[in-house]
């Protein structure tokens, strides 16, 4: 059962004026219309799992995140959505939740909170049941969507991208949306991931591992714009946020799409693309990320 029409999604053609004829054209794929709190690439890879879910008769999605977790809150809401049960093992003790997982109680989840240590063993199912044995039928999705389910709802991405975008552009957090997209798009297109935190190069191994055959070529993972790392900015990055809202009128999120944006910029200035480019940016959502942020903003 999908609940989110796609239809909401567009791509917004970026003023030349801030890429300064760099290339022929650039665009984004506006997956942050998609839900206010469901968007961009979580919807696509939780809604394989949730109709696996769901068709399978689980009545307990188990699933993983830091306090500051998109992943976590898209879960939550679309378990609602779906009739599900949600259980989220939260990495960290808080004396105080954060907004993020204020919104994940809201929407019906439960929440178990271990240390940083226990976290590293949340790819250990016999682990994981015992945390949540007082929950019936579990059905677990992994950090960020990382499975099969989510590497090819990922993949239906592809549909928005035309064959004549010579470059796609997207945020890399697990590698799950970059391989679904990998192994779907047309493989003369140039697929560049911008990572966000330090040596994000790291995931390299793991993204090559589930690429499918002949699918292994013209990709990239981009890991120089951090800002000190995951979930890391400063001012530079809150001014940048603000100056690409008010000349393109696109919010950008504080984790991701903002880091991407301004690596990507930074790319265009160094002459690293060519003048008959066309480039597509991928919004990634994760709005409600900008809580830290939201009154630096001007929007």
């Amino acid at each position: 059962m999908d609940t989110i029409d796609d239809r909401r999604a567009i791509i917004q053609p970026l003023n030349k004026f801030w890429y300064q004829n760099k290339v022929a054209a650039l665009g984004m794929l506006r997956l942050d219309l998609l839900h206010p709190v469901i968007s961009g690439n979580k919807w696509y890879k939780l809604r394989l799992n949730m109709k696996h879910a769901a068709e399978g008769g689980f009545k307990t999605i188990v699933t993983f995140g830091g306090g500051f977790s998109n992943h976590l809150v898209a879960t939550a809401y679309a378990a609602k959505m779906f009739g599900i049960r949600s259980v989220g093992i939260v990495r960290g003790r808080y004396d105080t939740l954060t907004e993020t997982l204020v919104q994940c109680k809201a929407a019906g989840m439960d929440l178990i909170f271990v240390t940083k240590e226990e976290y590293q063993r949340k790819e250990d199912n016999n682990w994981i049941m015992s945390m949540a044995a007082h929950f019936d039928e579990l059905f677990i999705i992994p950090e960020g969507g990382a499975n099969e389910w989510g590497r090819a709802g990922a993949g239906l991405i592809n549909r928005f991208v035309k064959d004549d975008y010579s470059h796609i552009v997207v945020s890399v957090g697990t590698g799950t949306t970059l391989i679904g997209l990998r192994n779907k798009l047309n493989t003369e297109q140039h697929l560049m991931g911008f990572v966000p935190m330090k040596q994000g190069a790291y995931l390299k191994p793991y993204i090559a591992d589930h690429l499918q055959g002949g699918c292994d070529t013209n990709w990239q993972l981009i890991d120089d714009w951090h800002f000190g790392g995951f979930g890391k900015w400063n001012k530079e990055l809150v001014d940048f946020m603000n100056e690409f809202y008010n000349t393109n009128h696109i919010p950008l999120d504080i984790v991701y799409t903002s880091k991407m944006m301004y690596g990507l910029q930074r790319m265009m200035e160094d002459n690293m693309f060519s003048s008959c480019d066309k480039v597509l940016c991928i919004h990634t959502g994760g709005l409600q990320g900008n809580g830290a942020v939201k009154g630096e903003l001007v929007y």
